[in-house]
C-alpha cells in the first residue's frame, strides 16, 4: 500500500481498494486526497490487480473505503454521511 496523504499522529488510517483505470476510483481518491488534512485522515491507496485475493474480496465494489478490521465504509462513491459515522464511531 502506497499514497498515505499524511501522517499525523492521531490521524484515522482508511485504505481505499480500487484500479489505477478506474475513473470513478480516482474520483474518490481525489475527494480523499482533498478531505483528509481536514478530517486527520490518512489514505493508503491499493490497487486490487496486484493481489488476486484482494481483487476477488472487492473486484465488483471498487472504489471501495476500507476502516479498520476491513469495515467496509462506502463504495463507487464517496458517502460522506457514511464516512462521518464512521469517524464518530470510532473516535
Amino acid at each position: 500500500m502506497s499514497d498515505p496523504v499524511t501522517h499525523r499522529p492521531n490521524s484515522v488510517k482508511l485504505t481505499l481498494f480500487g484500479r489505477e483505470y478506474c475513473g470513478l476510483c480516482q474520483e474518490m481518491r481525489q475527494a480523499l486526497n482533498t478531505l483528509a488534512p481536514e478530517l486527520g485522515l490518512q489514505i493508503a491507496w491499493f490497487d486490487i490487480d496486484d493481489d488476486d485475493e484482494i481483487e476477488a474480496k472487492y473486484n465488483d465494489m471498487v472504489p471501495v473505503l476500507v476502516g479498520e478490521a476491513d469495515e467496509v465504509i462506502c463504495f463507487y462513491h464517496l458517502n460522506r454521511r457514511a464516512l462521518d459515522a464512521y469517524l464518530g464511531r470510532i473516535r
